[in-house]
C-alpha cells in the first residue's frame, strides 16, 4: 500500500512539473514585432542612413541623365554616311555640314570637323577628327567617375555604420552589467541595416556604373567606324 501511494504521489508530482514546464514556455512564446521599412532603415542611424540616401539618389540621377545622352549619342540618321560620301563627291560640302549639323550627334560633329578641313592634308584631317572625338568621348564619359565613386564609397560607408553600431553594443553591455537581448538589439540593428544598405546602393552603382561604360565602349567604336569611313571617302580618287 505504501508503494502505491509513493507511486501515485510521484506521477502527481510529475504532472505538476510538466504543467509549470508548459506555462513557463506559455510566458515565453516569442512575440511578433511589425516594423516597417521605414522604421527599420531610421533605425540604422540618421548619420549613417542620410549619406546613403544622398547617394543612391545621385547614383539614380546620374544613371538616367547618362543613359539619356548615351542613347542620343548612339542614334544615327539613316544612310548618314552614304549622304555625306555623296555630297563629298558631288563637290556639295555645305549640304555635308549641313547634314551634320541637324544631325547634333558625336558622329555627326566629329565629321563636320573634318568636312571644314577638306582641302588640307589628310594628316591634318585626321589630327582634327581626333581631337574632336576625344572631346566627345570626354564628354560622354562625364560622372561615370563619380559612379564608380558612390560603388565603392557606399559599401565603406555601411561599413562604418557597423563598426559604430558594434561599439554602442559594447558600450550597452558595459552598462548593463548583464547581459540580455534588450540591452544589445538597438546596436546590433544598427550594425547590420547600415551593413545591407551601403551594399545594397553600392551593387546596384556598380552594375549601373558598368551597364553605362559597356554603351559608352558602343558609342567609341562607332566613332572609330565612322572616322576610318570618313577618310576613305576623301583617300578615294578624285576627292
Amino acid at each position: 500500500m505504501n508503494l502505491l501511494n509513493i507511486l501515485l504521489q510521484g506521477v502527481n508530482l510529475a504532472g505538476e512539473g510538466g504543467q509549470l514546464a508548459a506555462d513557463s514556455l506559455a510566458t515565453n512564446e516569442p512575440r511578433e514585432i511589425e516594423v516597417s521599412i521605414l522604421e527599420l532603415l531610421m533605425q540604422g542611424g540618421w548619420y549613417i542612413m542620410i549619406p546613403l540616401a544622398i547617394l543612391s539618389i545621385l547614383a539614380i540621377y546620374i544613371f538616367i541623365e547618362r543613359t539619356l545622352a548615351i542613347n542620343k549619342a548612339l542614334k544615327e540618321e539613316k544612310n548618314f554616311m552614304e549622304k555625306i560620301k555623296d555630297y563629298i563627291n558631288d563637290g556639295k560640302l555645305d549640304s555635308a555640314k549641313n547634314l551634320c549639323g541637324t544631325s547634333n550627334t558625336p558622329i555627326a560633329r566629329m565629321l563636320e570637323k573634318g568636312i571644314s578641313r577638306i582641302g588640307k592634308p589628310l594628316g591634318d584631317i585626321r589630327v582634327a577628327i581626333e581631337n574632336v572625338g576625344k572631346l566627345e568621348i570626354y564628354l560622354l564619359e562625364k560622372n561615370l567617375s563619380n559612379l564608380a565613386t558612390i560603388a565603392g564609397a557606399a559599401p565603406m560607408i555601411g561599413f562604418l555604420g557597423t563598426v559604430i553600431g558594434m561599439v554602442q553594443v559594447f558600450l550597452d553591455m558595459e552598462a548593463a552589467g548583464t547581459v540580455q537581448v534588450d540591452d544589445i538589439s538597438a546596436g546590433t540593428k544598427q550594425a547590420m541595416i547600415t551593413t545591407i544598405v551601403g551594399l545594397i546602393v553600392g551593387i546596384i552603382a556598380y552594375m549601373a556604373y558598368n551597364y553605362l561604360v559597356s554603351k559608352v565602349s558602343k558609342v567609341i567604336h562607332k566613332m572609330e567606324a565612322s572616322s576610318i569611313e570618313f577618310v576613305d571617302i576623301l583617300e578615294e580618287p578624285g576627292n
